[in-house]
């Protein structure tokens, strides 16, 4: 839930939006690497599969990085966190694909979550920029589609292993971004202060996450990741002085019924998956041993 509020920070600091997705992630990579060398090389192991299923999600979630921070420079980090927290709608979408059907209740929950965003976003005094607000929910969904990805790598993968593996693909993704369309560097004397303590927060936020999602499955995880909700709403009207009218607390309270609707919603980790699936290929506990690039390698 930090993470809004210190972007936003260090763009107001003077870094751009690329230069605090490249910096970030890379130092979380670096960092995560080191600790691996000096302290656990076992966890640095991956066969194959696991290795293309974390390039995937890396890939996937490093696009999706780079439309969150460019929309939050337009956008409030509260309100860039409430179109972000749709990506358990978003999720079911892609886990229809994997042969999880839909139910009412998800239905019901995508018609909430649509007015929701409604009454947020017009109701906004000033308006807001709508190019932000695309580019917010496509970011969102990009994130969703990394978690599927993820968990079917996590059968049988530590998940310290797939958060370094996921950071570096992020990271093969966002530092070219940065050079070849941004290649804008701080001003002198802008603080480093947001970009590390961002750094920190991804490191240990990716780390959280990915246990969640190898223990919990990726909606459950899901599910309870929405409390940065809480953190970054609170801490953005704290310190960044953000407000909202009473209108967008009508869309944010549909949006938050929306969501705590996932909890009635059975799909997920809980339920299971019908043969097949657009994912299908990831599932590496169904290997067999002479796949070379399986587990058994």
């Amino acid at each position: 839930g930090l993470a809004p509020v210190l972007g936003k920070q260090a763009i107001a600091a003077g870094y751009s939006p690329m230069a605090v997705v490249a910096f970030r992630t890379s130092l979380a990579a670096i960092l995560l690497f080191l600790i691996f060398l000096f302290f656990n090389r076992s966890y640095l192991y991956i066969y194959p599969a696991g290795l293309l299923g974390c390039g995937l999600a890396g890939a996937i979630n490093g696009l999706g990085s780079l439309l969150f921070y460019m929309s939050l420079g337009t956008l409030d980090a509260s309100i860039g966190s409430l179109l972000y927290s749709l990506y358990p709608v978003f999720l079911v979408g892609w886990l229809l694909l994997d042969r999880q059907p839909p139910s009412r209740i998800t239905l019901l929950r995508v018609a909430l979550a649509t007015l929701g965003v409604v009454l947020l976003t017009v109701a906004a005094p000033g308006g807001v920029s709508w190019i932000g607000v695309c580019l917010m929910l496509l970011a969102s969904a990009l994130y969703a589609l990394h978690l599927p990805v993820n968990q079917h790598v996590l059968y049988d993968i530590p998940s310290p292993t797939v958060t370094f593996y996921t950071l570096l693909a992020m990271s093969i993704v966002v530092l070219p971004a940065y050079f070849l369309f941004d290649r804008q560097f701080p001003a002198i004397g802008a603080p480093l202060w947001p970009v590390l303590a961002l750094t920190m927060v991804t490191f240990l936020s990716r780390l959280t996450l990915f246990a969640g999602v190898k223990k919990l499955g990726g909606m459950q995880t899901a599910l309870l990741g929405l409390s940065e909700l809480f953190v970054t709403i609170l801490v953005s009207h704290l310190w960044l002085g953000e407000a909202m009218d009473a209108i967008q607390w009508v869309g944010a309270a549909l949006l938050g019924a929306s969501l705590v609707l996932v909890g009635l919603d059975r799909i997920g980790a809980e339920r299971p998956r019908s043969p097949g699936g657009w994912l299908s290929w990831l599932r590496s506990r169904n290997s067999a041993p002479g796949i070379t690039w399986g587990p058994h390698d």
